[in-house]
């Protein structure tokens, strides 16, 4: 599900543009990092791959097909478990409760979370409840993936983790896009949108 930008740009008016206008192509099996300084507009671009926002200059080409947002602060049901979480969109596939529930534990493992599967949203930490989203995300397997600091409040060895898992989904054919200032993350993505004031490259990643 590749997303196409052509001369993309936005503003809130009144204001100048948050960034250069981007023209890029978000390919399925890739992951491209936006990174830049808070208030360049990096879940803004985010919010107008997904659909949320329209460009204020631009345009968009998105082919249909289902994509997930992980929110920096991520929303969930409080008194549902961490389990429940990640089995709905396996039951939405058509799993039975039985392979829905083993797949969820699985992915919960993956990121982690394998003692935390009874537990109520309301009562995870923050770091936990995003990466409770992400293998909710994983779970939905869709076409497209924005993630928003993805490892902000995830500790170096856990945050390569959650890198890694990432990685292993956009191998599968997803197109991610990621938000970061981690430079881990970073160096994880295979290409890289700079947003810097009214500046936007996508520059060489060091071999």
């Amino acid at each position: 599900m590749p997303v196409t930008f052509s001369g993309v740009t936005h503003s809130f008016d009144p204001g100048s543009p948050l960034f250069r206008p981007i023209s890029h192509t978000f390919d399925a099996g890739t992951i491209t990092g936006v990174v830049g300084p808070s208030g360049c507009g990096k879940s803004t671009l985010l919010a107008i791959a997904a659909g949320m926002i329209r460009p204020t200059a631009g345009s968009v080409t998105r082919p249909e097909g289902r994509s997930v947002w992980v929110f920096q602060n991520p929303h969930g049901v409080a008194r549902r478990s961490a389990l429940d979480h990640v089995s709905l969109p396996l039951l939405a596939g058509g799993r039975t409760r039985r392979a829905a529930d083993e797949e969820a534990r699985r992915l919960l493992a993956d990121f982690g979370l394998a003692d935390r599967a009874a537990v109520p949203f309301s009562a995870l930490s923050g770091g936990e409840a995003q990466r409770l989203m992400l293998a909710r995300a994983v779970a939905a397997r869709p076409q497209l993936l924005l993630v928003d600091e993805p490892t902000a409040q995830l500790d170096r060895p856990m945050a390569a983790h959650v890198n890694a898992v990432v990685a292993g989904l956009a191998r599968s054919g997803t197109a991610v896009v990621i938000a970061t200032h981690d430079a881990d993350t970073r160096r994880a993505c295979d290409q890289v949108l700079e947003l810097e004031g009214l500046g936007s490259t996508i520059p060489e990643l060091p071999q």
